[in-house]
């Protein structure tokens, strides 16, 4: 089994990443800005897997010496990083032009600049070890630009999926393309901590454990995009990238 890195990996989505993993039977190494809640997930992990090896970090994600610093300290304490899991992320935002501009700031550094650093990171020690698998978790939010609140979360989140892509493309017909892969993921309506106010109450929605599920089935196979869960984000994903202005913003 492999030693997979999860940011933001102390709650929501991580956090729930870390579980199925690890019942799979891959160690983990798991950073957040939390350290008492990573300590909570890494006990619970131990207790129903006591044969998995689980490493914690502090880390913010928007700290660009300590992403490097941490990713280091994960790969020499844990022999080799053969996945990175880029999940760290903020939802908040406000409409564009309405004095919400430091809100907007903070998602853009943590999603996207944030998420830079730490692709950077993985990838440095992906070339070294001339291996390594890194997932982007984007959303289909985007899939096309989005409006009012979530304008600048949706632009970051097509911004690191296109990193990731960019990435690929790099890679393709040379020989680390071939241990080297990338994935980019994008979720849809799961419940997490960022919308923990919402309840599954049509099919669009799913729950935290189901949502997960899908995503770490992407993850196994090493699949280079996937909308998750593939029920109905597969198919909405075309309507969402084609639909005219009107029919888009009737369905947002």
């Amino acid at each position: 089994m492999s030693t997979i890195l999860i940011t933001g990996a102390s709650s929501g989505l991580g956090a729930e990443m870390a579980r199925q993993l690890a019942a799979k039977g891959h160690d983990l190494a798991l950073c957040a800005r939390r350290t008492d809640r990573l300590d909570e997930l890494s006990d619970e992990i131990l207790r129903a897997h006591p044969d998995r090896r689980v490493a914690v970090r502090a880390l913010d994600v928007t700290d660009d010496d300590a992403v490097f610093r941490v990713f280091g300290e994960f790969a020499e304490q844990l022999g080799r990083i053969d996945k990175v899991i880029v999940n760290a992320g903020l939802g908040k935002g406000a409409r564009i032009g309405t004095g919400g501009y430091a809100a907007n700031r903070a998602t853009a550094m943590t999603n996207f600049v944030g998420a830079l650093a730490q692709t950077e990171a993985a990838m440095e020690i992906f070339r070294e070890q001339q291996a390594g698998h890194l997932v982007m978790v984007s959303s289909m939010a985007a899939m096309r630009g989005m409006p009012k609140e979530i304008a600048t979360y949706a632009a970051t989140k097509a911004a690191v999926a296109h990193l990731a892509e960019g990435l690929r493309t790099e890679l393709y017909g040379t020989p680390l393309a071939k241990t080297v892969k990338v994935t980019v993921l994008y979720p849809g309506y799961i419940i997490s901590e960022m919308n923990d106010y919402a309840k599954p109450t049509s099919p669009l929605m799913a729950t935290t454990e189901d949502g997960v599920k899908a995503m770490v089935k992407a993850i196994e196979k090493q699949v280079a995009d996937a909308c998750v869960p593939p029920l109905p984000w597969g198919p909405l994903s075309l309507v969402m990238k084609h639909a005219p202005l009107p029919v888009l913003k009737r369905m947002i």
